[in-house]
């Protein structure tokens, strides 16, 4: 598995659909075969980033989840 936003592997397992990348501290949630990508605000809200990326950027099996 690597991270779309930093190719980094270092990628840990949230919950069933849900990894966080400790390189670059963006949350990554699997649906539908396809990854959505949210930053962690500091106030622990989400704001999604998938708008700064490619649909085929996005595809899980690309990133090897």
């Amino acid at each position: 598995m690597k991270c779309p936003n930093c190719s980094s592997t270092n990628i840990g397992k949230l919950s069933a659909n849900q990894y966080y990348c400790w390189d670059c501290f963006i949350e990554l949630t699997l649906e539908d075969g396809k990854l959505s990508l949210s930053q962690v605000e500091e106030d622990g809200t989400l704001t999604t980033l998938d708008d700064l990326f490619k649909a085929s950027e996005l595809e899980a099996k690309a990133n090897g989840f």
